[in-house]
């Protein structure tokens, strides 16, 4: 891909840039390969209670300086933890865009984790996970993974559990840190209008000097799935449903294929066929989505809804009438045509927002070593054939091998 730069530092962090020249914003993140799924049981919650505590306080700043620091200039200073990845990540006028780096290079290597600041935030994230467990809709996503991927950190609640994080102490932050921290796995990544060399020189400053590291850590294979179906009585009105499976791993070549059959399937355009068939035919839901997600080694396929309780069998039924299309039938030329587009039309829009591509820029880079341009990719989705998609569809929505979860109002 041209439009990016990237220069790897003698302590192995990479520094990656696009230079978009008419932008005046500078968005700048560093993501480490470091998630959920790197806890032992008893540390479920750990990566995200790192990033919540990375904000609370470093060697030189206090949480108050921290948070303020680039907010009175008009930026922004965020974070996210996925199962794979821990990201801190700022966006401010293109002028301030050392004073951003600084305190992310700040809060992502100098942390101090004030013991005081601990007990504080354990309550803040005791109050995120009630708020979730009190959104069926997203609860329901959580204790699904845990039914795909049982005994296994991939299908654990990235807040962790009351019990884990009650536990957590300064020490298990600096021991989970240092048990995973590797700085060949740490991406400085930038979109900005400055060019490469001025970016490389104020990065440098901050993030040469951070000691050299790796982990011998290993990350462990979920196996053995056996489907399974669950359901749970909550204090609910309306049933939530979830369906689904393991899938295709982020260099499995049936990546790209797959997700594009998903995004026919039950992706967010209001012609997928879920949609059509559930909501638009039938009127049986307000929303209905299919999703997959690739990890470094397996994948996840879900499908999510929420109806009256009563017409949970007929909206299952109408599921399995659509997986059983894509098995059974070929796309027309026509279909495949337009299925091709539609998912080209949506990465080139996601590539529009230089906040987005960032964060995708350095994901990648810590994924597969390499970014892929847009036009490469546009290539491999128009190489996709409809006997492709049908075998896809035939190994991979075989309804045996689905597991269910449903959430129902109690009696």
């Amino acid at each position: 891909m041209e439009d990016y730069e990237v220069i790897t530092l003698p302590n192995g962090i990479r520094i990656a840039h696009r230079q978009i020249p008419h932008t005046q914003i500078a968005h700048c993140g560093i993501m480490l390969d470091i998630g959920s799924r790197d806890e032992q049981p008893h540390q479920q919650g750990l990566a995200h209670f790192w990033e919540h505590m990375a904000f609370k306080g470093t060697e030189k700043r206090k949480s108050y300086h921290i948070i303020t620091r680039l907010e009175t200039v008009g930026g922004e200073l965020n974070a996210y933890t996925t199962k794979e990845k821990v990201c801190f990540h700022a966006s401010v006028l293109g002028a301030h865009f050392e004073k951003a780096t600084e305190l992310l290079a700040d809060i992502t290597f100098h942390s101090v984790f004030p013991e005081k600041q601990i007990e504080r935030e354990r309550g803040v994230i005791l109050e995120e996970m009630a708020m979730y467990y009190d959104s069926p809709e997203d609860a329901i996503q959580d204790d699904f993974d845990e039914l795909v991927f049982p005994n296994h950190a991939l299908g654990g609640n990235i807040l962790g559990t009351t019990e884990t994080v009650e536990s957590f102490t300064r020490e298990d932050l600096q021991r989970f840190i240092a048990e995973n921290y590797d700085t060949s796995r740490i991406v400085f990544a930038s979109v900005s209008n400055m060019p490469f060399k001025q970016v490389v020189k104020i990065v440098e400053k901050y993030l040469r000097d951070v000691p050299t590291q790796h982990t011998s850590r290993k990350r462990q294979q979920p196996t053995n799935y056996v489907p399974k179906q669950t359901r749970i009585e909550r204090p609910i009105t309306q049933a939530q449903c979830a369906i689904g499976r393991p899938a295709y791993g982020l260099t499995d070549p049936r990546r790209l294929p797959f997700f594009m059959l998903v995004n026919l399937l039950g992706g967010p355009g209001m012609n997928s066929r879920l949609n059509l068939n559930l909501r638009e035919k039938y009127g049986l839901v307000y929303s209905i989505d299919a999703s997959y997600t690739p990890y470094l080694d397996t994948g996840f396929l879900g499908i999510y809804f929420g109806t009256d309780p009563k017409k949970v069998d007929k909206a299952n039924r109408l599921i399995s009438q659509e997986l059983r299309r894509l098995r059974e039938q070929p796309l027309t030329t026509l279909q495949l045509h337009q299925t091709k587009e539609q998912l080209i039309g949506q990465l080139a829009m996601a590539e529009e927002s230089n906040n987005s591509f960032m964060l995708m820029m350095a994901k990648s880079l810590l994924d597969i070593d390499r970014v892929e341009a847009l036009a490469d990719i546009n290539a491999d989705i128009n190489a996709i054939t409809a006997p492709q998609l049908q075998d896809l569809a035939q190994e991979a929505f075989q309804e045996e091998q689905f597991s269910s979860l449903t959430f129902v109002p109690e009696k």
